[in-house]
């Protein structure tokens, strides 16, 4: 490359990966007086993707060199004169693709759509392969409404892929609290059932419960109608309930990973504060706010004590558990199901539906359909080999 004037150049390599590449190429490159401008580089199954973007002096055959270098490397070199003045960028998303098997034609989908709205994929990441596939992809787009309206749809005509959407930044790489709703979210069961059970009332709580889930009745009232059921239940029957509690599956993972990496996490529940505080201690969580059971002689008098924890109550305690630890709330995240979840998920920084009613679904800034807790550690960005690699 021995053009009178100054040119800048994008090299590509491709081949087997091994130690020294980089070396000997940007040996070569400082032989030549080059200028590099741009890196990326990828390694999928042992093979390298390497791009370099240099500047190179006019009156230098760096061409030559480098590719004299990547036939003695046993490697393929190809270039391409680009602009000398960087593509301008369009706001990063992240896009968050998850799925128990994201196959291709769901890829397919997901890029086909973004495509259709003019943005453009930069970069690609795997994040996990179990206990579900998801993927990260850097996505450049000019109009970040249209394709999050593009990808909703997506995720609602594709049962069983879940779609994240979220700005790149720092906003999003520095989240620090992590607020759950507990029943149906951090355990498997809705407490008020487990002891309507030892009341022998289960059925009927039952229902009241799924109506106020799902948003068909106010949450305050439905919730003093279930705990009048309870009226004369001894207090041991916490005990006996607490041997059937279930802890949502990838939970303990979930929590483990928060904690090593400096999160806060706390726990606000419509439930009561006779299971949130043994959850505190039996999980080391930070904080944990629920309804207080009034108690009389070892039993339950069917009323609550204290402020009712209800929808906004729950985004209330959000921001004042964030302000206890001076963290702003863009980087907050919130998790829950139901109807009464609704004001903390769109006041957090990320609000998560997990496993949601419709409702929340629609509303939350993204919804996730398996049934692991941990799932929410990729939305995150956190990929599981660093998850396994923090447990070895």
């Amino acid at each position: 490359m021995t053009e009178t004037a100054e040119q800048t150049v994008l090299i590509r390599v491709n081949g087997p990966d091994r130690p020294g590449i980089n070396a000997g190429l940007m040996a070569v490159l400082a032989r030549c007086d080059a200028s590099v401008q741009d890196i990326e580089q990828i390694v999928i199954r042992g093979q390298i993707a390497l791009g370099v973007v240099v500047t190179v002096p006019k009156g230098r055959d760096m061409l030559r060199e480098v590719l004299l270098w990547g036939w003695e490397e046993g490697i393929e070199v190809d270039f391409d004169v680009v602009s000398t003045v960087p593509t301008p960028s369009t706001p990063g998303l992240v896009v968050t693709v998850l799925g128990p098997n994201v196959t291709p034609a769901e890829f397919e989908t997901v890029t086909r759509a973004i495509a259709d709205v003019g943005a453009n994929i930069d970069r690609i990441v795997r994040l996990s392969k179990y206990p579900v596939m998801s993927y990260e992809l850097l996505v450049r787009a000019s109009e970040e409404a249209k394709l999050r309206r593009a990808l909703l749809l997506v995720a609602a005509s594709q049962p069983g892929v879940d779609i994240a959407v979220q700005r790149e930044g720092l906003g999003r790489r520095a989240k620090r609290l992590v607020v759950l709703d507990v029943d149906s979210t951090l355990i498997q069961d809705e407490v008020i059932e487990l002891l309507a059970a030892e009341a022998g009332c289960a059925d009927e709580v039952r229902t009241m419960t799924e109506a106020a889930m799902a948003g068909d009745v106010e949450f305050e009232h439905s919730l003093r109608e279930r705990v009048r059921l309870l009226a004369g239940l001894d207090v041991a029957a916490v005990d006996r309930a607490w041997q059937h509690l279930r802890y949502t599956p990838g939970a303990a993972t979930f929590l483990r990973t928060l904690r090593r990496l400096g999160y806060h996490v706390a726990v606000v529940s419509g439930g009561f504060t006779v299971f949130t505080d043994r959850l505190c201690d039996d999980l080391g969580l930070d904080a944990a706010y629920a309804n207080e059971l009034e108690v009389q002689d070892g039993r339950f008098t069917g009323n609550l004590v204290g402020r009712l924890i209800d929808r906004e109550a729950k985004a209330d305690l959000l921001r004042a558990i964030a302000d206890s630890y001076d963290i702003p709330m863009e980087q907050t995240v919130a998790v829950g199901d139901g109807a009464n979840d609704l004001a903390m998920l769109e006041a957090a920084g990320l609000g998560i539906a997990f496993n949601g009613k419709p409702m929340v679904a629609a509303a939350a800034d993204t919804a996730l359909t398996v049934p692991y807790l941990d799932a929410v550690l990729f939305f995150l960005g956190i990929r599981r080999e660093d998850i396994e690699a923090a447990d070895t």
